[in-house]
């Protein structure tokens, strides 16, 4: 089953206003149509990124699970989407170790984010120790069954990210081996989730990637794109790594 190529970048804690030359940059660059690109922006920057690329993805890094409510520094799946978001990142590492974060929650929030119409990208990834351990597999399956919504309507609107806490940043990154078989065990979960539709889900690579390393990885098979950290703050590093996805697709 052909799975369309997504590239998206998380700014993470980065960016102001003067930084939306980078996000149209990126835009008028970006995907040349046979890939999918969209950057996940600080919230402050949501609604001036929609309206400076219009057409183009915009999206949040985190989203409360309630509609409205007395949510103290919390957005809602129907602000982002007021503001122009079209998809939204839950789960993510850091959000799960700094904030607390649970599998509860990242289940909560995707499930709200689907039902207001927003896509997600859901985070799963396991720690150095548990690496180390030899149990990476098991404690990263499990996660990802424990954080998936009960159902999904359309699969397009779901897409998983895979990223090894301790690549996070780092440099480090996994064998190709290794993630190949990470990416084989999520794929059987997603099915086992979903039936056929879980073949449609999307599964992306994060941790440390870059244009070095970019095309080597979307060669594995299950690898469907990727979730770009810091090398997404720029439209000199991020494009080349979206072009290596625009060429794995002609192949």
């Amino acid at each position: 089953m052909t799975r369309r190529m997504l590239v998206a970048g998380n700014w993470k804690m980065h960016g102001v206003n003067s930084d939306l030359a980078e996000v149209v940059a990126i835009s008028q660059a970006g995907g040349q149509g046979s890939a999918d690109v969209a950057l996940c922006l600080p919230a402050t920057l949501i609604e001036r990124a929609a309206r400076a690329v219009p057409g183009f993805a915009i999206g949040g890094q985190d989203v409360h699970q309630a509609a409205k409510g007395a949510h103290t520094g919390c957005t809602s799946a129907a602000m982002l989407l007021d503001a122009g978001a079209s998809l939204v990142i839950v789960g993510h590492s850091e959000r799960r170790e700094a904030q607390g974060e649970t599998d509860t929650d990242v289940k909560a929030k995707a499930e709200a984010s689907l039902a207001a119409g927003l896509r997600v990208i859901l985070c799963v990834g396991e720690s150095d120790a548990v690496r180390e351990a030899g149990s990476a597999v098991e404690t990263v399956d499990a996660q990802l069954a424990a954080s998936l919504p009960s159902s999904i309507g359309d699969a397009a609107g779901l897409a998983v990210a895979y990223e090894p806490i301790w690549a996070i940043g780092t440099g480090k990154v996994p064998s190709l081996d290794e993630i190949a078989e990470m990416h084989s065990a999520l794929r059987n979960r997603l099915v086992t989730a979903y039936g056929q539709a879980g073949e449609q889900v999307r599964l992306l690579y994060g941790g440390s990637v870059k244009n070095s390393n970019a095309a080597e990885i979307f060669g594995v098979a299950n690898v469907d794109g990727a979730l770009v950290g810091g090398a997404s703050l720029t439209a000199r590093d991020f494009l080349p790594i979206v072009e290596a996805a625009v060429a794995c697709c002609q192949h």
